[in-house]
């Protein structure tokens, strides 16, 4: 189940690219609007929390069909061959 779990969350890694680089732009506005709000109206700083909590949300779900990825590579280049399982033949 985790195998499989693995497979379908790194199956297409070039939109796994977009959503982490999707939050990392995110997060960068979120972080302006908390300076802004830091010199200015408050509002801007609790602005700037709600986009750091997307933020975050994107560029982990990204970065985990990134890994996904990556991991699943490895995964079908370990897995056992069922052609011969006796080892003592």
């Amino acid at each position: 189940m985790l195998k499989q779990w693995v497979f379908r969350l790194g199956s297409d890694p070039k939109l796994s690219l977009k959503r982490f680089l999707r939050g990392l732009a995110l997060f960068v506005l979120a972080v302006i609007f908390i300076a802004i709000g830091y010199y200015g109206p408050a509002i801007f700083q609790l602005v700037g929390l709600v986009i750091l909590a997307v933020a975050l949300f994107y560029a982990f779900w990204g970065y985990l069909g990134i890994f996904a990825n990556r991991f699943a590579q490895v995964l079908k280049r370990t897995s056992p061959k069922d052609d011969d399982p006796d080892l003592w033949k």
